[in-house]
Order: structure tokens, then sequence, then C-alpha cells
């Protein structure tokens, strides 16, 4: 059974949350594919890709996936006879395949909030717009394929809501990053002491809903809240006008992984008041850690964190201060990170592997 791979997506120079899956995915599919009949390839489009792969694995280069060749892929690959492709996106070209195809779709989120990857090409991020100002344009490409996998179970939920395909979907879970294996030996024990570091990792985009976090800064004297991602001086701008008279608020503008597991191992609470998500990675990953979260009462957040967050209205900023307040109290504390990890123990690269390559036994 050949199973090829799509690495293309893999950053060489930093993780985004497309490059983070398909790097730890193909990880954990290489480790288990010697037990199966599966004999994995990857596709890569630069040669700094390679090293990114588990060591010793057979690849194939071919174009980068924004290339205007990306609708004949299936054309080229139909020459080294792949059983089965799995690709972590759904970009890739399926017409004149002669192999079984597996897409990702992670989420509905772009068509909520239409705003595009910023290191697209102004053709590209047009391109992107247009393709999902419909469901129809998503449709024909999900139904080209023979499964559809997704990563969580409200996104499956949100697919059958917008009749997205025909398609089976099946769920192949994101997994966190394991930030406790960048703490400095002698580290603070996550979650161990009340939080004096408040943590926010994203994007700032109005969905996100940071104002509310910053307001809330008002009933949180003594704490520091973190804004850690790149932000725009512009959008700076008008969140500093929002920030309390006293309150302490820190832009970061991007940290190293590291830093951002220090700020929430030593006193930090995770917290997110979006109004909207895909997925949620920053909470799966504080849970993972032992670290507290207060975040909004979303669907998804519920099904990434269980009983291990503290859930609040989105725009009650009142309602997230009086809920990061309540773990000052260390029993409290204590029984939310012990259900967080718990909860978050479920979901691993391991299991999501084995979870594929399920599936692409059932169609090879």
């Amino acid at each position: 059974m050949r199973l090829f791979f799509d690495a293309r997506y893999i950053r060489t120079d930093f993780h985004d949350g497309i490059s983070r899956f398909s790097h730890e995915l193909a990880h954990a599919v290489a480790r288990a594919a010697p037990s199966t009949d599966a004999e994995v390839t990857f596709l890569v489009h630069d040669d700094a890709q390679v090293a990114m792969l588990p060591s010793g694995s057979p690849y194939r280069k071919i174009h980068a996936p924004t290339s205007v060749k990306e609708p004949f892929t299936a054309l080229l690959l139909n020459r080294w006879h792949p059983d089965v492709v799995y690709t972590p996106m759904q970009t890739m070209g399926t017409a004149g395949r002669r192999f079984r195809v597996i897409l990702t779709l992670h989420d509905t989120i772009y068509y909520r909030h239409r705003t595009p990857p910023r290191d697209l090409s102004w053709l590209l991020r047009v391109g992107w717009r247009l393709f999902h100002l419909s469901y129809l344009p998503q449709r024909l490409v999900l139904n080209a394929a023979d499964v559809v996998a997704t990563v969580s179970r409200t996104s499956r939920r949100q697919f059958a809501d917008a009749r997205l395909t025909k398609r089976e979907v099946v769920v192949i879970p994101n997994a966190p990053q394991r930030l406790a294996e960048l703490l400095p030996p002698g580290s603070a024990t996550p979650g161990a002491d009340a939080p004096a570091n408040i943590v926010y990792m994203g994007a700032f985009l109005p969905y996100k809903n940071v104002e509310t976090v910053i307001r809330a800064m008002q009933w949180l004297p003594g704490r520091t809240l973190h804004l850690l991602s790149r932000i725009s001086a512009v959008r700076e701008g008008e969140l500093r006008k929002l920030v309390p008279d006293g309150a302490v608020v820190q832009f970061h503008n991007g940290v190293s992984d590291e830093l951002y597991a220090q700020l929430l191992a030593d006193a930090g609470v995770l917290v997110s008041a979006s109004l909207d998500e895909g997925y949620g990675l920053p909470l799966a990953e504080a849970l993972a850690l032992g670290a507290p979260a207060v975040v909004s009462d979303l669907e998804i957040f519920r099904e990434v964190a269980g009983d291990g967050a503290l859930f609040v209205p989105a725009m009650d900023a009142g309602a997230f201060a009086a809920a990061v307040r309540s773990l000052d109290d260390a029993e409290t504390r204590r029984a939310l990170t012990t259900a967080g990890r718990a909860h978050i123990a479920r979901f691993t690269w391991d299991r999501s592997a084995d979870i594929l390559l399920g599936v692409v036994r059932g169609l090879a």
C-alpha cells in the first residue's frame, strides 16, 4: 500500500498552524507505518523541507502548493502510482487521478471571517476571498475526494450543517505542542501559583475580541496581561487606547515558543474571549502544560477543553476578571488543571496517525 503524504505545507522558518499539524502528523505516521503495510512517501516542494521530514524517509519533489500547477497535481502524481494520497489541505488538484485521495478542511472559519492569510500574494488573497463567498466551490472541491478529513467534531458538524460534502468526513484530531519540553530545568510548576501572568496567544482580528480581555484588566490589579503574537502598529495603537488606567498590558509582538511556555508555567493563565474559533490550539497547549484557562463559551472550546477550563460569556469583561480571580484559590486551580490534563491527554499525534492509517487501509 503506497501512501503519499503531502508535506509541502511544512515551513522551514517557523511553524504556523497548518505547518505544525503537517509536521507532527507526518512524523507520527512515519512511526506507525512500519507496523502496517503502508509505504509512506512524502511530497515536498523545497529541498529545505527534507530536513524537516522523519529521518531517512523517501520523498518526491514537486511544485509548491501555491503554484499555477496545483490544479494539475494529480496528473503529475499518477506517474509514481500511489494508492492513496493524503493532503493536510484541500487545494490539491484531483482531476484525472488514478489513486484514492483524502483532502483536509480544518474548519469553516473563513466563511464567517474572510480575511485571508497574510503571507499569500495579492492575487491569491483575491482568489481566497472569492472562493469563500459561496459554499459551492468548496463543495466541488471536497466532493472530488474519496474521504474528507477535519480536525474536530465541531467542524464535522458544521460541514454537515452547510452540506459541504457528500463524502465521508473523518476526524483526525489536532494535538497540542509539548510546551513542557521547552521549559528549562528547575522551571516553576505550571498551575502551582495564583495567576499573575495573563497570557493571550492568537491573532488580533476583530472576532478574536481581545478588547474584552484588555477591559477586564481594570479588575485585575497587580497582574500583567501578555499579548504574545505579532501585531501591526495600527492595531496596537487601537488596543492601547483601551488599556484601563493602572493596568499592565505588555505587547510582545511575537515571542519564541520557549518564552510562551515560560509565561504560562510561571503563574500563568491562558485567556481567550474569542467570538468564534476554528480550533483553539493555544487552549490545548495550555491544558497539556498544566496551566489553567479562562475562555469564552464556544462549542469548539468545550470540545478541546472538556471540564479543564472556565467558560464565560465572550463580551463580559467583568466575568472574565472574576473567573481569573477565582483561580487564586489553590483547590479550584488544582481541580481545573487536573481535569484539563486528563481531557487533553486523549489528543495525541500517534492516535491521529492511527486514525489516518486506518482510513488509508480502508481506501486501498
